[in-house]
């Protein structure tokens, strides 16, 4: 039988099938589903980088493991999932001049990243060959490649005048998923971006769109009008990057979207709430998706998913345990990834988190409620501890123990 390897971020090979992770001692599951947000269950058990079992640890299987987290009584939930951010390459962002970005967003709970778009590359090629050759290599070197573990999906081509099914048909054979922001390169009416859309979705490429005004020299306008009329499958940033849509548009694109709504960190807080509200009147939560839109002018935000979730808890009314499924389910369910929610057979991609210290609240729970950010006390990424206690969040009251195996 043949064993499964796999290369880690630092290049060298492990046995992927040998890895076992038990946690165990967990005080609130949380699932990242809205149907059923919190889970019965104090033991969670992942074999080969994927989760084989949960419930009571009485009930489940923890012989033969390489890792053992004792929970020490802390929340354990779905790694968060940034469904917006502009990487280039590695773990740099020429945006802001900055390292180890992704790193620090990883300390904030994300464990998967999405590109609307490799933009900030210095001299990013307009040409058809040249952005096809872009798109490729970004979407291989983040494969190959993984800053600190984080899963980044990558090679979001921006759309240039002068393409055509063919150049998709290309892109999607060499395994490019992602389209970038529509509105972001040359084309900017909605007819031209409607066809490559049809051609992007024809050929399983996923499509999303810039919503509001321009954010960066090159970028325009996109109306309600346009995101209709395109169609692509996630409204990108509908509360603004940075400027938002006047409210009758927003509501308008809530009211006649089926498309994935998404709330980013670098837009506008007000339009993001009547986002949520409108959504929440028309029977839409499970449509909200959140992303940071960084590394942009506002800079890099490594904990901005989880600022998003405490606001939109806070000022929105939102039980804190289903904010939480707006950064992990939702997107996950809309972006077609194996990870985001605790189940078994998905990849074990999580976060353990706990009410940080001296922050007002009963609980986790009432304290994000309340606005308040949870400290993380540890990352996993499929099955493999990445990080201890965070640098970036506030100290949390009690924190997990890896009490056998070591970090990845």
């Amino acid at each position: 039988m043949l064993l499964a390897f796999k290369r880690n971020e630092m290049g060298s090979i492990m046995d992927e099938r040998a890895q076992k992770l038990v946690v165990r001692n967990v005080g609130l599951m949380l699932s990242g589903r809205m149907e059923e947000p919190i889970l019965d269950a104090d033991t969670l058990v992942a074999e080969g980088g994927r989760i084989t079992g949960i419930g009571k640890e009485a009930d489940l299987d923890p012989e033969g493991a390489t890792h053992v987290i004792d929970a020490h009584g802390v929340t354990l939930a779905p790694g968060l999932i940034d469904s917006h951010v502009h990487p280039v390459v590695g773990d740099y962002t020429p945006r802001q001049h900055q390292m180890h970005w992704i790193d620090s967003t990883l300390h904030g709970g994300v464990t998967t990243m999405i590109s609307a778009g490799e933009v900030h590359m210095p001299g990013r090629p307009k040409d058809i060959v040249g952005l096809k050759a872009m798109s490729i290599a970004a979407q291989r070197w983040y494969d190959n490649f993984r800053p600190s573990g984080v899963k980044v999906h990558a090679g979001a081509p921006v759309i240039e005048h002068g393409m055509e099914e063919q150049d998709f048909i290309d892109l999607a054979a060499a395994g490019v998923t992602l389209m970038g922001e529509v509105g972001l390169g040359s084309v900017k009416d909605g007819k031209t971006a409607k066809d490559m859309v049809g051609w992007a979705r024809k050929h399983g490429i996923q499509s999303t769109i810039h919503t509001g005004g321009p954010s960066i020299p090159g970028s325009g306008l996109i109306d309600a009008d346009m995101v209709l009329e395109t169609g692509t499958d996630v409204v990108g940033h509908i509360n603004g990057g940075h400027s938002a849509l006047p409210d009758d548009q927003i509501t308008c694109l809530c009211e006649n979207c089926t498309a994935a709504l998404e709330i980013v960190h670098n837009g506008n807080e007000r339009a993001a709430l009547l986002t949520l509200n409108t959504a929440r009147e028309l029977g839409k939560l499970d449509q909200i998706i959140l992303g940071t839109d960084g590394p942009a002018g506002s800079g890099v935000q490594p904990l901005g998913i989880l600022r998003m979730i405490a606001m939109l808890s806070a000022l929105g009314n939102v039980p804190a345990e289903l904010a939480l499924c707006f950064g992990t389910g939702n997107t996950a369910r809309r972006r077609e990834l194996d990870c985001g929610i605790i189940e078994v057979g998905r990849s074990a991609d999580l976060v353990l988190l706990d009410q940080a210290q001296h922050a007002p609240g009963k609980d986790i729970l009432e304290s994000i409620a309340l606005g308040n950010l949870p400290g993380v006390g540890m990352t996993v990424i499929d099955g493999v501890p990445r990080t201890a206690r965070s640098r970036n969040t506030p100290p949390a009251t009690r924190l997990p123990e890896l009490v056998s195996g070591a970090m990845g």
